[in-house]
This record gives C-alpha cells, sequence and structure tokens, in this order.
C-alpha cells in the first residue's frame, strides 16, 4: 500500500514538480495534499471497498440505549448487527421510530432488536439500541468505516492508491489549468475508467454482490 507522501508525490511527479521529503514542505505539496484526502474520500464513497471491512464489538450496559461506538468515524456504513451473546440479528430502523417509541410510549428493558445512528461523540458515530437492553450482552458491528483524514506522511492508504493519485492529480490539473497538452477531463476520463475496472474486479470477489433475482 502506498503512503500518503508517496502519493503527493506520485501526483507531483505527473505535474512534473520536484519531490518532497514530508507533505508539509511547501504551500504546493500542502496543497496536493489537501487534493489527496479529497480523492481519498471519493474513492471511499463510490464502493463498499472490502479493505474498510471492519469488525467493532461493543458490550451493552443494563439500562443505557445510546452508545459511542470507538472506532466508527464519522462515515461508517453498516453490513450488519449482530448479537454474539444471544445468537440473532438486529434490524435497523429509522432513528425516528426508535425514538417515538422510546418517547410515547410505556417501553420495558429487553433484548436490543433495533439499531440506529444518532449524532457522534468525539469523533466517533453513536448508535440507539431498542429495546433498551436489560444486561450486558455483546454486539457485533460489521462495517464498511472509511480511513480518517491523512496527516502524517508515513500513514498507509487504506483504498487503491492508484485511484487516489489518479483522482488528486485530475484536481490538481483542475486547479492550475492545462498542463503540457494534459486536460484536468481528459485525467478525470482515466480516473473514471479505472475505478470502473477496479469496481468491477472487486464486486467479482464477492457472491453477494451478484445476486440475481427474478423479476
Amino acid at each position: 500500500m502506498a503512503t500518503y507522501l508517496q502519493i503527493v508525490n506520485a501526483v507531483l511527479a505527473r505535474l512534473r514538480e520536484s519531490s518532497v521529503p514530508t507533505v508539509s514542505a511547501t504551500p504546493y505539496s500542502k496543497l496536493i495534499g489537501k487534493f489527496v484526502n479529497d480523492a481519498k474520500m471519493k474513492v471511499e464513497n463510490a464502493w463498499n471497498w472490502d479493505s474498510m471491512s471492519q469488525t467493532l464489538p461493543l458490550t451493552t450496559s443494563a439500562g443505557v440505549s445510546t452508545y459511542t461506538l470507538v472506532g466508527s468515524g464519522l462515515r461508517p456504513k453498516g453490513i450488519s448487527v449482530n448479537d454474539t451473546t444471544n445468537k440473532y440479528t438486529l434490524g435497523n430502523a429509522p432513528i425516528k421510530w426508535i425514538l417515538d417509541q422510546q418517547q410515547l410510549t410505556t417501553v420495558q428493558n429487553g433484548l436490543s432488536s433495533h439499531y440506529a445512528w444518532k449524532g457522534n461523540t468525539g469523533g466517533d458515530s453513536r448508535v440507539e439500541l431498542f429495546p433498551t437492553p436489560n444486561g450486558a450482552y455483546v454486539l457485533k458491528f460489521n462495517l464498511y468505516i472509511p480511513q480518517a483524514t491523512l496527516s502524517a506522511d508515513a500513514t498507509e492508504v487504506t483504498v487503491s492508491g492508484d485511484l487516489v493519485e489518479l483522482a488528486a492529480y485530475a484536481r490538481a490539473l483542475s486547479e492550475r489549468g492545462e498542463d503540457g497538452g494534459t486536460m484536468s477531463s481528459d485525467a478525470y476520463a482515466v480516473f473514471t475508467n479505472l475505478m470502473a475496472d477496479e469496481i468491477a474486479l472487486e464486486s467479482s470477489r464477492f457472491i453477494e454482490t451478484s445476486v440475481w433475482v427474478a423479476v
């Protein structure tokens, strides 16, 4: 996997600029670093990449319905939530429905059957459970979690470094205008074509992305 600094220097090389020892070395390398982070987010949002897949545990407490899911960040995408203590899967419900049940009805504590995302605390997302747990149970959140904003030179990018590099390069060309005959639209087309190829290859690895249903 490529590091933050390696991708910044790769973009600089495409722009025929000198490499830098650190992303913060010059104002321009800092700008390219911003473009790399923008590109990383764009790639992450485009697909549920296997490299973003994580399982986060959460242990409930009796009488507590809201929890901060440590390590989830602010943009988790859910696969499933399993109660491994009681061996069943929780359903995803609208937060309004859960709040209405909690606020407008008399609800006894019990085994949680539903969950919903509810704001964040300290850079991690919070989850609301319903019914409110009546004991200590282990829940496993199987999620796709985008990587935090890159800041350290040596941080490895979890999604495809090639895609991030090409997207950042297209953005840099757009910012500075035509560069030696290469237009930003041309560079962006190369990026989107490679993105389509990468998604096709990734989807072929997982049966759940190619389930056929009779209509």
